[in-house]
């Protein structure tokens, strides 16, 4: 299943003449599927899961190649933008039929048995494969803990927690233990399990086996506990609309735990969180029904031995990043600026991927809902370095009457040419900024990326303004950055 309610997901059985022989599926993310404004099932600030769309349960919408019109319109009289939901749906059920299509090619070619066992070995091989590999881990016990800002109702932050304990011996195994995590939360922020086991199965993928087929095989060494009505195993009726947040630090509490014993594998905090920003309009606001998603990407982590990635989508999110051009041809939204922002790479002998600042104005009165977080608490840096940069959203930025907006929100009304601004984090840094190439510190003046004081302040290094390094200077900052940093 999906992890909110706009995963759709679609299976078709696959018969060879009379025989079942497997089952296709896809999950596609639909921008609406109803609820109490536009796009709201990707919001974070709901209460309870039947504000934030359609519950559809298992339903025969195909039967004997027949489409159900009946079930089919039940589903889209609820939803908003029904020509893309009609697109939305036909292009799933094209990808099943072309899943079955290469499934029978490969039973026909080399038979139903061939096929069946070269599945169940490959499930097998991945487990061998991820239980060799984690003899290369050494076994122990890790903790780690940080929190989400809020869940978009109470200030007080909210811990994720997590155990990590690696069995090298018999059959390895490693476990996650998330006990001790926040009570399941009032606003939309909650995880569904099968969220939890998605971002677990990933972070072990990342970090331990990036080169093993991911499958039931790769599944099975790894076991994962979080007590039912906790924040990362809720129970309904909670609101989950915003949980890819909390899924992201998920994977920097592992990402943190596990620096512990392989430091080597592992990044610093990324931007953390799933920045979504959704328009709405409707008719009677803006003229017609609309709804438009976007996932921001932001900075990732750095590395042991490399900088974080600058303005990208990291660990749960891949979304596309669409083209200015297209976003304005097809909505009533102009962006008056897109870019990356200077010095909010976490400082350190490896720097931080930096933020993304993204200025939308809309043309007509629109309803904006978004969920993000680290917007109060940063992306930490590993070994002396320092955090990223946190994110904000700003209605009208830059003017008199700029105002910051929560990070999980939905419905906010914004008038004809008012602008939202917003700004992901960056990401935290790998190492003492005092051990930073200064020639790097020097290209990352001249691309802009940070300025001349954060490279005399936090890195040491004297610059010219045109970007030479001033030696003698040079090394007495450092001499003074190492002091301070004893």
């Amino acid at each position: 299943g999906g992890s909110h309610l706009p995963d759709v997901t679609l299976v078709q059985p696959v018969f060879l003449k009379e025989d079942l022989i497997a089952f296709v599926s896809n999950i596609a993310h639909w921008s609406d599927v109803g609820g109490r404004s536009p796009g709201v099932g990707t919001a974070g600030d709901s209460t309870e899961i039947f504000q934030e769309g359609l519950r559809i349960p298992p339903t025969r919408i195909i039967n004997k190649g027949h489409i159900r019109q009946d079930i089919l319109d039940l589903l889209f009289i609820n939803m908003r933008g029904l020509e893309e939901r009609q697109g939305d749906f036909r292009a799933q059920v094209a990808a099943l039929r072309l899943g079955e299509h290469r499934l029978l090619e490969l039973a026909h070619k080399y038979g139903f048995k061939t096929l069946s066992d070269c599945i169940e070995e490959l499930m097998n091989y991945s487990e061998r494969r991820l239980r060799l590999a984690l003899t290369e881990i050494p076994a122990g016990t890790y903790k780690f803990m940080d929190a989400m800002d809020d869940d978009g109702y109470q200030e007080n932050q909210l811990p994720v927690k997590v155990t990590i304990t690696v069995n090298t011996e018999n059959e390895p195994s490693i476990e996650f233990d998330f006990s001790g995590s926040a009570s399941q939360a009032k606003g939309g922020i909650n995880m569904v399990w099968s969220a939890l086991l998605a971002t677990v199965f990933y972070a072990v993928k990342a970090i331990i086996a990036p080169d093993i087929p991911p499958n039931a095989g790769f599944q099975r060494p790894i076991h994962i506990n979080a007590p039912p009505g906790c924040m990362l195993n809720a129970i309904e009726p909670a609101a989950v609309g915003g949980r890819t947040d909390t899924c992201q630090r998920v994977v920097d509490v592992i990402m943190g735990a596990l620096s512990q014993a392989v430091p080597e594998r592992v990044i610093a905090a990324s931007n953390g969180a799933t920045t979504a920003i959704i328009f709405g309009g409707t008719k009677s606001l803006s003229g017609k029904d609309f709804v438009y998603v976007e996932a921001l990407g932001g900075g990732m982590g750095a590395h042991a031995n490399l900088d974080g990635m600058d303005g990208v989508q990291v660990h749960i999110t891949n979304t596309s990043n669409l083209p200015v051009e297209a976003m304005e041809m097809e909505y009533p939204l102009r962006v008056q600026q897109y870019k990356l922002v200077k010095d909010s790479g976490g400082a350190g002998t490896y720097r931080g991927g930096l933020s993304i600042r993204k200025d939308i104005q809309v043309l007509v009165p629109v309803l904006f809902s978004a969920h993000s977080d680290r917007h109060r608490i940063p992306p930490w840096g590993l070994a002396g370095a320092h955090p990223g940069e946190c994110g904000r959203f700003i209605l009208n930025p830059d003017t008199s009457v700029e105002r910051k907006i929560r990070s999980k929100i939905s419905g906010l009304i914004i008038r004809e040419k008012e602008v939202i601004s917003a700004q992901t984090a960056g990401g935290g840094g790998f190492g003492s900024p005092s051990e930073r190439n200064p020639q790097l510190v020097a290209q990352d003046y001249l691309e802009g990326k940070i300025s001349k004081k954060h490279a005399v302040e936090i890195y040491g290094v004297s610059l010219t303004p045109e970007g030479y390094i001033d030696w003698n200077t040079t090394h007495s900052l450092r001499k003074g950055l190492q002091v301070r940093e004893e």
